[in-house]
């Protein structure tokens, strides 16, 4: 496949489609040369701008079947999870937009109500299409129109409690048109998991029973006693050689598996659905990377690529890309684990993404991936530490979310002394306001008995994750997507001391300013995580003193204190959210202390922030050296 147009025609017949309404002009015999075309446009496109790549080659047939067969966007077609929605969004109006992708300013890489009518759901977190497709068609049915909705969810999405929940509410349904597409390309982000996956392997002798069964049809209608016998032999031959009976049971018809990629079989299957009663589920075997060769041998590598040329394929630099978080933490993981044989490894689904492969490979009798099951994850963890062993949980924080519930009565309420390693804390860039771990800080230091380090950088990292195994209790230590400032980490597992924060720049007082005869008040800024650096360069500017805290719970109360009494205004920079968030917490303090000071917040506003260059966000935020120095003078002109 090529990746650049080598003639004005190479996408002469997808450029013709500006909606659905003209796909489902086009002759079906002309639909594999569009299928075609859009594939090398989606791999044309995320080679450009990066982005999720194998997920979004494997969906293109069924993309174009579902466009074709059904009335969108009046029949609602839910993702999920929603990063396999490229193919989608340039059949739906966007192709043009599609350089703009991630960027900011530009189109989602997820399905987003306000882009598009024919984004019927966001979807960025996995697990939810069929619940929302559910609800979509019990409102069609109360409004008395005759739509349908249509839930296309991922395998690895099935490993989630919610899908069987909504499974088990919908497949009693008396009303409605539900269909449940489950698109099972053997993988979700990290290689899949657990008793389903099992199940769904069982494909081979699913397509030879499929096969056979057609064959014995064909012979036997003739005769019609050996057809009935065939036809009863049937619904109990089903159950036991193809992964039918589980949804069956849930009150679904099951049809399938057939192949994703085959458009003459997906059309007429579709079609067929579309005339029968009752929640549907067709289950549609597909490949992830279909096409691109590259994509196909290592779905793991291009799922959500930067940049890169497709004749090429993905090229390690040629030098090494400064260490990021993730990357402290999966050494950390490996060298306190031998030391330290209590110590369990745990993720949902995001072996790679957090940093666990080496863990993984070198201790995996002492590794679980439970798929993508945040709250089984949780309680999981919480059931190994009261068996005296130390769980560690990495889960980035937007997914922490999922398991609230767990982590209060599961873990919190019980004491149970559990780690969880927040990656993606505070903004992510180009995966944007759906993934953005910017509400971490408010809803974990509300919980009693739990704590919460935030490192200023990769040493602090490595030393606070050894701090927070240390204590006998959950504590929490988050930090962002990529690199920080570049601080090499000690080879040692020393802990930082528990709750206590370090003064990193000292004011120093100064002459009265010539021209106004005035001097600025006194000011100290109290940094949480990565935040330092650029807080560090803005208490040069503004001679202000500037303190390290790294604990958000407990507060160094005494370090306040000390502070509270040296200084005429505080300054609190976060990157999270400013309400509950670690300003409110020194408030609070400050108060119970009897320490009345005009604090000025900094961190992340009261809106869902879009996606785009994590550096630029920060800035439109006011959270970079500059835009922290412009907020503290603006707040000592308030003050005068």
């Amino acid at each position: 496949m090529t990746s650049t147009a080598s003639t004005n025609d190479q996408y002469g017949l997808l450029k013709t489609i500006d909606s659905p309404s003209d796909l489902r002009k086009l002759p079906r015999e002309r639909l594999k040369t569009l299928a075609d075309q859009l594939r090398a446009y989606v791999l044309d496109s995320v080679s450009k701008t990066g982005g999720h790549l194998s997920s979004n080659l494997g969906t293109v047939e069924l993309t174009v079947a579902l466009h074709y067969v059904f009335n969108t966007p009046q029949d609602r077609l839910v993702w999920d999870v929603g990063h396999q929605t490229y193919p989608h969004k340039i059949l739906t109006g966007r192709r043009d937009q599609m350089h703009s992708l991630r960027q900011f300013g530009g189109i989602s890489g997820f399905p987003l109500r306000s882009e598009s009518e024919y984004d019927t759901f966001g979807t960025a977190h996995s697990s939810t299409s069929i619940s929302a497709a559910f609800g979509m068609a019990q409102a069609a049915a109360i409004k008395g129109e005759n739509r349908w909705a249509v839930a296309i969810i991922g395998d690895g999405a099935m490993t989630a409690g919610m899908a069987f929940e909504a499974l088990n509410n919908a497949g009693v349904a008396d009303k409605g048109r539900l269909l449940v597409i489950l698109n099972d390309n053997d993988m979700s982000i990290s290689p899949p998991v657990g008793a389903l996956n099992r199940y769904l392997a069982q494909l081979m002798s699913g397509q030879f029973y499929a096969a056979a069964k057609n064959v014995g049809k064909t012979v036997l209608k003739p005769v019609p006693p050996l057809f009935e016998l065939a036809k009863r032999f049937e619904q109990q031959a089903k159950g036991m050689v193809v992964p039918a009976t589980l949804f069956e049971k849930f009150g679904f018809n099951y049809v399938g598996p057939i192949d994703g990629h085959d458009l003459d079989s997906l059309i007429p299957t579709l079609e067929n659905l579309r005339h029968l009663e009752g929640p549907q589920f067709l289950h549609v075997v597909t490949k992830k990377g279909h096409g691109y060769k590259r994509a196909e041998a290592d779905p793991i590598a291009y799922h959500g690529p930067s940049k890169f040329d497709p004749a090429v394929g993905i090229v390690k630099p040629s030098t090494p890309p400064k260490q990021t978080f993730t990357q402290v933490f999966g050494r950390w993981l490996c060298d306190m684990a031998e030391q330290d044989q209590k110590l369990i490894g745990i993720t949902p689904a995001m072996r790679e993404g957090s940093g666990m492969v080496e863990f993984h490979q070198r201790f995996p009798t002492r590794y679980y991936d439970v798929g993508i099951a945040e709250q089984h994850a949780v309680t999981f963890a919480g059931g190994m530490a009261t068996e005296g062993l130390k769980p560690v949980v990495a889960i980035y924080s937007t997914f922490l979310q999922r398991a609230y519930d767990q982590l209060i009565h599961d873990v919190a309420l019980q004491n149970l002394p559990v780690v969880f390693a927040l990656d993606r804390a505070g903004l992510v860039g180009a995966d944007g306001a759906t993934h953005a771990g910017a509400y971490d800080i408010p809803f974990v230091r509300c919980i009693p008995n739990m704590a919460m380090a935030c490192p200023a950088d990769e040493r602090e990292c490595r030393q606070l994750l050894s701090s927070a195994y240390a204590q006998n209790h959950p504590v929490c230590v988050r930090y962002p997507r990529g690199a920080g400032a570049g601080v090499e980490p000690l080879a040692s597992l020393d802990a930082l001391p528990y709750g206590k924060g370090e003064i990193r720049r000292q004011r120093h007082d100064v002459a009265q300013a010539e021209q106004t005869g005035t001097q600025p008040p006194r000011t100290a800024i109290l940094a949480f995580g990565t935040l330092l650096y650029p807080a560090l360069t803005a208490g040069e500017a503004l001679n202000a003193t500037v303190a390290n805290m790294r604990w958000v719970k407990p507060l160094d109360v005494a370090l306040l204190r000390e502070i509270a009494l040296q200084h005429d205004v505080l300054v609190t920079v976060e990157e999270g959210a400013i309400q509950g968030g670690a300003g409110s917490a020194v408030l609070e303090a400050l108060q119970q202390e009897g320490l009345p000071r005009p604090v000025l917040q900094l961190g992340l506003d009261d809106v869902f922030i879009a996606h785009g260059d994590p550096a630029h966000l920060l800035a439109l935020q006011g959270l970079d050296a500059a835009g922290i120095e412009a907020s503290v003078r603006r707040f000592w002109a308030q003050q005068a």
